[in-house]
């Protein structure tokens, strides 16, 4: 029995202004059939005694530790920049305001 029709896929698309031909209409609502049905499979393996996971392998965190340095001198910085003012970057103005 299908649980997704093809008139709530139409109605999804509609609502994400997505244009879908009927023949799209009708694979779409087999696929996410395919899908609400998978999602219903793992929803019945998974038990209170079986931990969620994100990752089926165990993950440590890889990035280096973030040790603080003073921090560079301002007039290197806007050395490098294309325009500064004021000890600061200048930047087009792209708002229109004074």
């Amino acid at each position: 029995m299908s649980t997704i029709s093809r008139d709530e896929v139409a109605r999804v698309a509609a609502l994400a202004r997505i244009d879908l031909r009927p023949d799209e209409l009708d694979r779409l609502a087999g696929e996410l059939d395919v899908i609400v049905d998978s999602v219903a499979q793992v929803s019945a393996v998974a038990t209170p005694d079986v931990p969620a996971t994100s990752h089926p392998l165990p993950m440590t965190n890889v990035y280096r530790e973030d040790v603080p340095v003073p921090a560079l001198p301002v007039a290197d910085v806007l050395a490098a920049a294309p325009d500064a003012q004021d000890g600061r970057f200048a930047v087009p103005q792209i708002l229109g305001e004074e």
